[in-house]
């Protein structure tokens, strides 16, 4: 059953989202919060797998709650923001503040339940206008972030590195397995160890850091 953590401050919003979650198999709501902060206290006791959280709400908004719960050193719930606002500013703010995905709350809610599906597995959810964010982010000329990104990718051993690199071209494990010739257990302890060696939460972040190391012109 995978438990899900519904933050948003409109009650008529998660209402909504409530009852379209209950009624797809294997998920349940387990919390709701108004806010940021409270979100963020919710996740110690209700233990959420994936948090659907807007950007803009009261007292501490949706990427702040994010980067808060990406500092403990705990089992951290993806975080999927949901939102009306699809500015790729947001998207890049939100995947670098840990978020495993980003949708507008256009979203049809059949792509909602199949996203927060994916989150629980601990693949990337981005809705059609996020992924092209991320495409135009890799394609941007070079910048400051690539010697420093280049500088980390390097604590990874090759095979390490030769995983992050299939996961920045939005490979899923079963295919990387195919690339690499490897197991899906092997794929799968090269990412943990990847992520761990660079202190990162989630393959959407290891993704931003090595299309900023290699960046296209």
């Amino acid at each position: 059953m995978i438990r899900v953590l519904l933050a948003d401050d409109d009650p008529l919003v998660r209402t909504g989202l409530k009852i379209m979650l209950r009624g797809a198999g294997g998920i349940e709501v387990v919390a709701e919060a108004a806010d940021g902060a409270q979100a963020a206290a919710a996740v110690g006791e209700h233990k959420p797998d994936v948090i659907l959280m807007d950007i803009r709400m009261p007292v501490m908004d949706g990427l702040a709650a994010t980067r808060a719960l990406t500092r403990h050193g705990t089992k951290v719930p993806q975080v999927i923001v949901l939102t009306t606002f699809d500015e790729h500013r947001l998207v890049l703010e939100a995947m670098r503040a840990g978020a495993a995905g980003f949708l507008a709350k256009h979203t049809a809610p059949e792509d909602i339940v199949a996203a927060v599906r994916r989150a629980a597995r601990g693949e990337p959810a981005l809705s059609p206008s996020a992924a092209r964010a991320l495409i135009e982010h890799a394609a941007a000329g070079p910048d400051d972030r690539a010697e420093p990104a280049r500088q980390r990718l390097a604590l990874l051993t090759e095979r390490e590195r030769e995983v992050a690199e299939a996961v920045a071209e939005g490979l899923s494990n079963t295919d990387i397995g195919t690339r690499l010739h490897l197991s899906l257990g092997t794929v799968k302890a090269h990412l943990s160890s990847a992520l761990a060696k660079l202190d990162l939460d989630n393959r959407v972040q290891l993704a931003l850091l090595t299309h900023d190391a290699h960046p296209r012109s």
